[in-house]
């Protein structure tokens, strides 16, 4: 069974992506992804999937899978149940570090559990006790505090001495064989096209799928439809210009990030959000006053 392939939005403004979910959740599923990703389960049990590794887990599993890593945590929750908070997630990508590292020498005590975190790397219990408040705090931290927790972070897993690889050394993942599934195809070209314009007829010929197949099978794999995808994806991409391009106006973020008229931005902004393009700026304006910047970052979580 091939993964699909998530699309991961790290922020212009942004260095990695912390984030929470709960369970069921449409990135629940055999999936991959160029990112790294640290997970944390906070509830429940269950089966998980890394690579060629099958095992068993429970809360304050913490695993970090490497670039293009298949992964999946399916959790024992009763057919029709739900669980509001299963697992806390960070990504970032494996240039930013080499990146970083060049700046930061000492960050290189983490290469090696960088390097290992293409088979998938198991932290021990103790590591994963002291890391899991610190991705809590991470998920609405702001400013410098975001730095300084994942810095924490890096260095609590390269610490591990009782951390171990989870695939076999023989397990090679392929993601350009993964890529060649229609769907993933079609997803990639939504990331990498996200402003232009494009349809369910363009994106089907991409998958090699009629109209009304790809409808199906995008639905499936994304959990919502087509339209529905992309202006999630767009509205997340609008969240970032107005939080780093403070020189451009609401309707020149409006057409740069892929909507073509400004009535249709500020409906989709506030029905995703809650609030108007607008009203999001002057909040952000706010924060150099009085008003609590985490219930911005509440607001403008990227999931």
């Amino acid at each position: 069974m091939k993964p699909d392939l998530e699309v991961v939005q790290i922020g212009s403004a942004q260095s990695f992506k912390a984030w929470e979910h709960g369970y069921p959740f449409h990135t629940v599923r055999w999936h991959f992804h160029p990112e790294c990703e640290l997970h944390q389960v906070v509830a429940t049990t269950g089966r998980y999937f890394v690579g060629d590794f099958i095992g068993d887990f429970a809360p304050g599993n913490l695993v970090l899978t490497g670039p293009n890593l298949p992964h999946n945590w399916v959790s024992d929750v009763a057919p029709g149940g739900s669980v509001p908070l299963r697992s806390r997630v960070l990504q970032f990508g494996e240039q930013f570090i080499h990146d970083a590292t060049g700046l930061l020498p000492e960050l290189s005590a983490f290469l090696p559990t960088l390097e290992l975190s293409r088979r998938g790397v198991l932290f021990s219990a103790d590591t994963a006790a002291r890391v899991g408040p610190m991705i809590k705090e991470l998920v609405s931290a702001s400013e410098i505090r975001r730095i300084e927790l994942f810095v924490s972070i890096l260095g609590a897993l390269s610490r591990d001495q009782d951390s171990r690889a989870m695939s076999s050394s023989a397990y090679h993942p392929d993601p350009s064989g993964f890529m060649a599934t229609g769907i993933n195809k079609s997803l990639d070209y939504v990331r990498n096209h996200l402003t232009e314009s494009f349809g369910e007829k363009e994106l089907a010929e991409i998958s090699r799928l009629s109209t009304g197949a790809f409808s199906r099978s995008f639905r499936r794999h994304t959990g919502m439809p087509l339209n529905g995808y992309v202006n999630r994806l767009r509205i997340n991409l609008a969240i970032q210009l107005l939080m780093s391009e403070e020189d451009l106006s609401i309707t020149d973020i409006c057409f740069a990030s892929g909507f073509k008229n400004i009535s249709n931005f500020n409906r989709q902004f506030l029905r995703q959000k809650g609030l108007s393009p607008s009203r999001f700026r002057g909040l952000l304006a706010e924060n150099a006053g009085a008003i609590d910047f985490a219930n911005v970052v509440e607001i403008a979580e990227i999931v």
